[in-house]
C-alpha cells in the first residue's frame, strides 16, 4: 500500500472518530447498537440489557448509593438535540441529564469538575460516550454550569446519589437534589412490596407501583446470607395503622410493615 493510500486511510479514521450518530436505540458513536435478549438471562427491562458498539459488549450495572467513579467527561449539544434517546426520551440540550455507557437509567448523579471544583447534578437517560477514555457525556446546559464548554472535555468526579423513575420527576431544578434523592429520604414506616434476587425483576415491581396512591417507591440492596437482595418498599407511611389499612384496603396480601 503506497504511502498516500495509507495518509488517506488515517485521515478517514480520523474524521470519523470524531463525528457520531443516533438511531432509535439510542446515542452511539458512529456504530450500531445490538441489543438482542441474551439467552438464559431474565433481561425484562429493555435498558440494563447487555448491547454492543463497535464490537465492545457493555453490561448495564448495579450501583449503590454513595459510590464514586472518575474519569473524563465530554458533552453533546445540538446535533442531537430533539433526536431520541437510548431510554426513548427526546434529548432536550437544554435539560440537566447525560449519557453513561453503563449506569442504571435515570440514575441521579453528581458530576464535578475537578480542574474548578464545580459540580452539578444530572439523570442519565442515554448511552455514551463510547470513547475508552470517558465515562460520561453531559448536557450543553451541565456542560456549561461546570464550566466545560470550551475546553470540551474535563477531569471529572461522579458520585450516585440516587435514582429518580422516568417521567416522575423533572430535573429542571437543581435546587430540589441538593439535599440528596428521594430514595433517601423515607417515613417512619414502609410496607415492603417484594424481595428479588434479580434487579430486574425489583425494577420491574417498582415501576408498577411507584405514586401508587401517593405513596413512593424505592429499591433497598442489601446483603442476606452472603446473598445480594433486592427490596422493593412502598415509602410515606406516618404510622403502624396507615400501613396495615393500606395493606388490607389495596389487598396485599403478601405485603410486610418496615420501621424505618
Amino acid at each position: 500500500m503506497s504511502m498516500t493510500r495509507i495518509f488517506l486511510l488515517s485521515l478517514i479514521l480520523l474524521l470519523l472518530d470524531g463525528c457520531s450518530t443516533r438511531t432509535r436505540d439510542g446515542y452511539i458513536h458512529h456504530g450500531k447498537v445490538s441489543a438482542q435478549k441474551p439467552s438464559g438471562k431474565n433481561y425484562s427491562h429493555p435498558t440494563m440489557r447487555p448491547y454492543s458498539v463497535h464490537g465492545k459488549r457493555y453490561y448495564p450495572s448495579i450501583v449503590h448509593i454513595g459510590e464514586v467513579f472518575h474519569g473524563r467527561a465530554s458533552w453533546y449539544g445540538p446535533n442531537f438535540n430533539g433526536k431520541l434517546t437510548s431510554n426513548g426520551e427526546t434529548y432536550n440540550m437544554h435539560s440537566m441529564t447525560a449519557a453513561h455507557k453503563t449506569l442504571p437509567m435515570n440514575t441521579i448523579v453528581r458530576a464535578t469538575n475537578k480542574s474548578n471544583g464545580k459540580s452539578v447534578i444530572v439523570r442519565i437517560n442515554d448511552r455514551g460516550p463510547f470513547v475508552d477514555t470517558r465515562i460520561i457525556d453531559l448536557s450543553k446546559k451541565a456542560a456549561m454550569q461546570i464550566g466545560m464548554i470550551k475546553t470540551g472535555t474535563a477531569p471529572i468526579k461522579l458520585e450516585i446519589l440516587g435514582f429518580e423513575q422516568k417521567g416522575k420527576k423533572s430535573i429542571s431544578s437543581v435546587k430540589k437534589l441538593r439535599k440528596g434523592p428521594k430514595e433517601k429520604v423515607l417515613g417512619s414506616f414502609a410496607i415492603q412490596l417484594g424481595s428479588f434476587t434479580k434487579f430486574e425483576g425489583a425494577l420491574y415491581t417498582q415501576e408498577k407501583y411507584d405514586g401508587f396512591s401517593g405513596y413512593k417507591t424505592i429499591i433497598k440492596d442489601i446483603e442476606l446470607s452472603d446473598n445480594r437482595v433486592f427490596r422493593v418498599l412502598l415509602t410515606g407511611f406516618k404510622s403502624d395503622e396507615e400501613a396495615k389499612d393500606f395493606i388490607k384496603e389495596k389487598q396485599l396480601q403478601s405485603a410486610i410493615i418496615i420501621r424505618e
